[in-house]
């Protein structure tokens, strides 16, 4: 006599695995276009290239028993750190408004060699930005070891100088012959105003041997030196961005 089979329980459903929680990622903002990049890194240039005023600052540090000193310090490094990343943006969005009227001509391969030089010498420039130029903790460091700090910062101050105005020479001599070929005038930089290395052993001698009175001249041309930079970019600066408006 066959036996009916037995109703076997079912297995209870295994419920769907829950959707890992992902957090909503906010809208970003629409990136600018080229031309209107150029505007808003020339509109940033008070921002960035802050002028000392030497007498100024020596007059406030000797008041402030040397506390405004650390605040000089703090200026001098962020100034010449973003006073790169704004050049390289303006750099960077100018070149791109070349390459895009270029195609716009058919003369992008003829001008290749142009832009491949540029993008060598912007590389330089980016490679800057990586370098350990926090101000804060130039700052900090500065608070411990005072004298030291300051020396060190102001050999590597000089070599960032001399790099990056190195670089930038190469570049806007690269972005004149470009526009000058789609018929906008770029004045062409004068390759001779990049300036030496100092002597900084000889810079270091001198101010051990004069008890630190030597750094106060020292103080001087990291100031000076920069401010004479910046206010030789300017007028290029401005030729440049009436050149990307005039192809926009």
């Amino acid at each position: 006599m066959s036996q009916e089979p037995r109703d076997q329980a079912l297995p209870a459903p295994t419920p769907p695995a829950r959707a890992a929680a992902v957090p909503p990622v906010p809208p970003q903002p629409p990136a600018l276009p080229p031309a209107e990049r150029v505007r808003a890194a020339w509109q940033r240039r008070s921002e960035t290239d802050y002028i000392f005023d030497y007498w100024s600052a020596l007059g406030w540090t000797v008041l402030t028993l040397g506390i405004y000193g650390l605040y000089v310090l703090y200026q001098l490094v962020r100034r010449m750190r973003e006073h790169n990343i704004r050049r390289l943006e303006l750099f960077d969005a100018s070149i791109a408004v070349a390459w895009k009227e270029a195609g716009r001509r058919g003369v992008q391969e003829e001008l290749r060699p142009s832009f491949e030089r540029a993008a060598g010498h912007m590389a330089l420039l980016r490679q800057m930005t990586q370098d350990f130029r926090e101000p804060v903790i130039w700052l900090a460091l500065a608070v411990v070891a005072r004298g030291i700090i300051e020396i060190v910062a102001f050999v590597l101050l000089d070599q960032d100088l001399v790099t990056h105005d190195r670089a930038e020479v190469g570049v806007e001599y690269e972005i004149s012959v470009v526009y000058a070929a789609l018929g906008q005038q770029v004045p062409s930089p004068d390759q001779s105003r990049v300036k030496a290395p100092d002597n900084y052993v000889g810079r270091i001698l001198a101010t051990i041997f004069s008890f630190g009175i030597y750094l106060f001249w020292w103080y001087y041309n990291q100031m000076d030196r920069p401010n004479a930079h910046f206010r030789g970019n300017w007028p290029a600066e401005d030729a440049l961005v009436r050149a990307v408006e005039a192809l926009a």
